[in-house]
């Protein structure tokens, strides 16, 4: 095994094969060890995230590396049985590359059984092992911006469906009308690790079908319940983005799901704090202002997060200015205006009692990636708000984040190295700190993306099996321009990730404006650990 740091609180295992990598995660869940979160299996790799606080990662190390990992995992799982029209637009091109005809590749692929072997990329999506060897094709070598949902496809040996309409790379041999996620169902992902797979082959389809085939189940339209509640805002504006965020829902790697979750986490707590809510409950995160609401009955609120003029109308037409970071009456008939920020880029509005939204798999929070839970906020909307309970008690004001960036500026974010440094060559390692980054317009909750002056070089071009990745990870794509990712990050990535913002830095690295400048100050060394395997004695 070898061992490659990802971050303060998250190592990766790094084995020889796929078979190695399902034993160590077998053994891990069937004996856990205390401290540890999450567990991500991949390819070769198994991501393992760990409170600090519970365990070290000396400790982990010490006791993942004496787990035996020469053992077969068991593939007698739930058979799941997947009809494909096999009218794939790479169906010709995967056969050429095989040297054999398309009607071969599609006996080939319905000839075997697949077990799932991890999931990530998207919820619903499953990495299928298995089947015929000889059904191994790269990736294309220029993804498409648009897969259909439901499209079965091969990268490499592993075949997969995607679950909701994405960009990708995978070689499509045909479609499938079984929905990979429906959010219905009481467990949304039709497919979990250690079920078993088999194609059938369900004869041609008509080519208008294919598109809007499998598409169910991926968005997940919350009702607002305004009706009964005694107070409620209505959305008068909703600016550029407007979405619903908690402390996300972490767990959920099994489906393929990553945590999302508010973007700066700190301003959140700080939000529920002011008006007397658990530090979880949901808020709403608020881009670049441009956000009004109006008060139905009344209510206590407070804005955290960016610094900018927050407005307030009552119902007479006089208005005035209010202040961040500290509780808000609201009156019936009063308007709320946050407006443009002047540092920092992301609000959270907080209301007491919280707001009346159903959760989707345990959290309020959108991922705007995966698309689960709540639709962004609209004009028009009513959000029930939630009766305070005993014991809510309004907090007292609180002062900003006194590192809010402005636009045009410059703000440094520590970083520690790992796990695939060595994948870039030295002097991109040094060009990486030495540099300034500009954020760019193509920004979001998904990642950062940065443009240098000159971009990282990568020592090795080979193609990284897909492996698990950490809200802060700095992705190193072909470009050479670094990838920052965020919240709604994919659970799964196969680009080299240079290093990780540090987790002090996280909430900072949220609030960074377009066209401002990123210098990243490496905290740490890289150094992988290797660890012998462990032999194993017969009797």
């Amino acid at each position: 095994m070898r061992f490659l740091p990802v971050n303060t609180d998250a190592l990766l295992v790094e084995l020889d094969d796929l078979e190695q990598t399902l034993a160590l995660f077998d053994a891990l869940q069937t004996r856990p060890i205390a401290g540890i979160t999450e567990l991500v299996p991949a390819a070769r790799t198994v991501l393992v995230v760990f409170r600090p606080d519970v365990v070290t990662r000396d400790a982990l190390i010490a006791d993942i590396g004496g787990r035996d990992t020469s053992g077969l995992v068991a593939r007698d799982g739930k058979l799941i049985e997947i009809p494909v029209h096999y009218n794939g637009e790479d169906l010709d091109e995967v056969a050429k590359l095989l040297g054999i005809t398309p009607q071969e590749v599609v006996r080939r692929h319905v000839g075997g059984t697949y077990s799932v072997a991890f999931t990530g990329f998207a919820p619903g999506f499953a990495y299928l092992s298995g089947g015929d060897p000889s059904l191994d094709v790269p990736r294309r070598k220029t993804p498409r911006t648009r897969i259909p949902a439901g499209a079965v496809a091969l990268a490499g040996t592993f075949s997969g469906v995607y679950p909701q309409a994405s960009p990708g790379g995978w070689q499509i041999l045909g479609v499938t009308p079984t929905a990979m996620w429906d959010l219905s169902r009481e467990t949304p992902a039709l497919l979990q690790p250690g079920y078993r797979v088999r194609f059938i082959d369900a004869g041609p389809a008509p080519a208008a079908a294919t598109a809007s085939m499998a598409g169910g189940g991926a968005d997940h339209p919350v009702a607002r319940h305004a009706d009964h509640a005694e107070a409620s805002l209505e959305v008068v504006a909703s600016g550029l983005q407007a979405v619903f965020q908690d402390l996300g829902r972490p767990g959920q790697a099994r489906q393929g799901v990553a945590a999302s979750g508010a973007m700066d986490q700190g301003a959140l707590r700080a939000a529920n704090r002011l008006v007397g809510n658990a530090p979880g409950e949901a808020c709403i995160e608020i881009v670049y202002g441009g956000f009004q609401v109006r008060a139905r009955g009344a209510c206590v609120a407070a804005v955290t997060g960016a610094r900018g003029e927050l407005t307030l109308r009552d119902a007479a037409g006089a208005h005035w200015t209010v202040p961040g970071h500290q509780a808000i009456a609201l009156n019936d008939g009063d308007t709320l205006t946050l407006g443009q920020p002047e540092a920092g880029i992301r609000y959270y509005l907080a209301v007491r009692g919280g707001f009346d939204v159903e959760p989707v798999l345990g959290s309020r929070s959108t991922d705007t990636l995966a698309r689960v839970g709540p639709n962004p906020l609209a004009a028009g909307d009513h959000i029930g708000i939630v009766p305070a309970g005993q014991g809510a008690i309004v907090g007292s004001p609180e002062l900003p984040a006194a590192d809010l960036t402005a636009q045009d500026a410059e703000v440094t974010l520590d970083v520690v190295l790992g796990p695939r440094t060595d994948w870039c060559d030295a002097q991109a390692v040094a060009l990486l700190s030495s540099q300034a980054w500009t954020v760019t317009p193509q920004s979001n909750r998904v990642g950062i993306r940065l443009n240098g002056e000159r971009p990282l070089q990568r020592a090795n071009h080979a193609e990284l099996p897909s492996e698990g990745t950490r809200k802060g990870s700095i992705q190193v794509p072909a470009s050479g321009q670094p990838v920052l990712f965020l919240a709604d990050h994919p659970l799964t990535g196969g680009y080299p990730v240079i290093g990780s913002v540090a987790p002090w830095h996280l909430d900072r690295a949220a609030q960074i404006p377009i066209g401002a400048r990123v210098r990243f100050n490496p905290v740490s060394d890289f150094v992988p650990v290797d660890v012998p395997a462990v032999p194993v004695t017969t009797p």
